[in-house]
């Protein structure tokens, strides 16, 4: 069987963990046919580094006529790059999720998935259980009722400063840095909840989701727990991890099940 031709867009810290898989036969139904990013000099290294093709933009990327692109590049890379690939014929896996938090934005990428016959897949990232959370969902809206969603995150001070929720005695105090839905706080730190976007869109959606973020002096990494409770089910899905390599490790993880018999959901 031919392998799935497969395009990097971004190639910073996520990007790299992608291409190294398939440098090092992590991803063996996948050729890696090129790459692109903002900066032209990390596109370089990365296609150096892999022997693939380093691409000036993304036209030149989707010139080379891959299968499915793989996006690290954030949520403005994603926002001006989705149409353009689906249109060409390449499905997408993104994990700059928080993207979707913008109804017209995720109602665009789902008109032109659907015209294209294309198909748009969403990566854990720093979380997972999305199937026990949307199994769960579901359950309790067939019988009428919403389920509870709640999302809890622990993390650094340091990784706070420069929001909006930011406040220099969270450098010695436990406390919390925000309450709300996760739609609030997907507007207030559009760039820093991926996650939460993610889960609630497994879940009952960004504004039937609960979230508290709670910053700890010290903290290193970060530290989510989704519960999500209804139609006489219960699951609690918590999820440490010290540095964000996880998120790359999930499109690998996701890349590898997209080509397997066996699909797991």
């Amino acid at each position: 069987m031919s392998k799935r031709k497969l395009g990097i867009l971004g190639c910073g810290y996520l990007g790299s963990i992608v291409a190294g898989a398939c440098r090092d036969g992590l991803l063996p139904d996948y050729e890696l046919v090129g790459v692109t990013s903002r900066t032209a000099a990390s596109a370089q290294k990365l296609a150096e580094w892999t022997g693939c093709a380093c691409c000036a933009d993304t036209a030149a990327l989707l010139a080379l006529h891959p299968d499915i692109v793989v996006e690290t590049a954030g949520i403005p890379g994603l926002r001006a790059n989705a149409v353009p690939i689906l249109e060409s014929g390449a499905d997408l896996a993104v994990i700059s999720i928080g993207a979707f938090a913008d109804e017209a934005f995720k109602a665009l990428v789902h008109e032109t998935a659907a015209r294209c016959g294309r198909k748009v897949y969403l990566a854990s990232g720093a979380v997972g259980g999305f199937d026990v959370l949307s199994t769960i969902t579901l359950m309790t809206r067939a019988g009428g009722a919403e389920p509870k969603v709640t999302f809890h995150t622990h993390k650094s001070p340091q990784s706070l400063q420069g929001s909006p929720v930011y406040r220099p005695e969270m450098e010695t105090l436990r406390q919390d840095a925000f309450a709300g839905t996760a739609a609030e706080a997907i507007a207030l730190l559009p760039t820093r909840v991926n996650v939460a976007v993610a889960a609630s869109l497994a879940a009952a959606g960004p504004e039937h989701t609960d979230m508290r973020i709670t910053s700890v002096p010290g903290f290193v990494g970060d530290d989510h727990c989704i519960t999500v409770e209804g139609g006489g089910a219960k699951a609690v899905v918590d999820i440490y991890s010290d540095k964000s390599a996880i998120a790359g490790w999930s499109l690998v993880a996701l890349l590898r099940n997209l080509a397997s018999p066996l699909e797991l959901h």
